[in-house]
């Protein structure tokens, strides 16, 4: 199986401070994958430098077979992305964000239109197509977004913590859609969660981040084993500690990142 996501030596320092440390690894086409870490392990600043946000100071990415730093454009067309944080306009129909997402990324008006109905469909917004979102609840918005961010055919799914702050319903009926998404279209899903059960039921390979180095990597059983542990949960404590960490990025920084993203712009 080819390699959609390769990364060599990938470095980004601000300033004096290392924030990713010579960090290497690869996700299958067609795999789930986990990125977990404690808050400020240097999980957000490589999504970034994945997804063409930052860019890196050392070391080479390799995104369905593109650099993220010299071809950006064809990169932004390889995935789709869901925000840790809301990234809809609340001002706008639940359709009408679907539409404006196709045009921004150029899907044909009569591919567009099918596209939307079929993935609202999936995600049972369907219905609500001329609904406001800002009448939406958080779990209907999260659907939404991963809708949108399917529309243009992506090879990778990235998703920033998607499941954070939603009930046990909802987080399990979007794994359930983003499954049988990875089984149908066979779409690589890359995400961070703090939801240790959730990798470990989802994720086919996990990668542990901590203070910006891999401490380890494998499947679930394969991290519980190389500790001696008996869950994902205790497994990820062993490698990484019990210290408390600070929240890291705060949600002005990470506003600032979702409007670089829509804008095309980076840092």
């Amino acid at each position: 199986m080819n390699n959609i996501i390769e990364v060599k030596n990938l470095t980004k320092k601000f300033g004096d401070f290392t924030a990713v440390n010579n960090i290497s690894f690869d996700v299958k086409q067609g795999e789930i994958f986990a990125f977990l870490g404690p808050n400020g392990a240097g999980k957000s600043t490589t999504i970034k430098m994945l997804t063409t946000l930052l860019n890196p100071t050392g070391g080479h990415i390799s995104l369905n077979g593109f650099n993220p730093t010299s071809q950006s454009a064809k990169v932004r067309k390889s995935f789709g992305i869901v925000f840790q944080d809301p990234s809809l306009d609340d001002e706008l129909t639940a359709w009408e964000n679907m539409e404006f997402h196709g045009v921004l990324y150029n899907v044909e008006k009569k591919l567009r239109r099918q596209r939307i109905e079929q993935l609202m469909t999936l995600v049972e917004l369907w219905d609500r197509k001329d609904s406001l979102v800002k009448e939406f609840s958080g779990g209907m918005k999260r659907r939404l977004e991963i809708a949108r961010g399917l529309l243009h055919h992506p090879k990778i799914m990235f998703l920033d913590e998607p499941t954070l702050g939603l009930d046990p319903q909802t987080r399990n009926h979007m794994w359930t859609y983003l499954q049988d998404l990875n089984k149908s279209e066979g779409i690589t899903v890359f995400f961070s969660t703090h939801y240790m059960e959730e990798a470990d039921r989802v994720a086919q390979r996990i990668a542990i981040i901590d203070h910006g180095k891999i401490i380890s990597s494998g499947t679930s059983q394969e991290l519980q084993a190389q500790t001696q542990t008996a869950s994902l949960e205790d497994a990820f404590l062993k490698l990484t500690g019990n210290v408390i960490r600070d929240e890291g990025a705060s949600s002005t920084d990470k506003l600032r990142t979702h409007r670089q993203w829509r804008g095309g712009g980076r840092r």
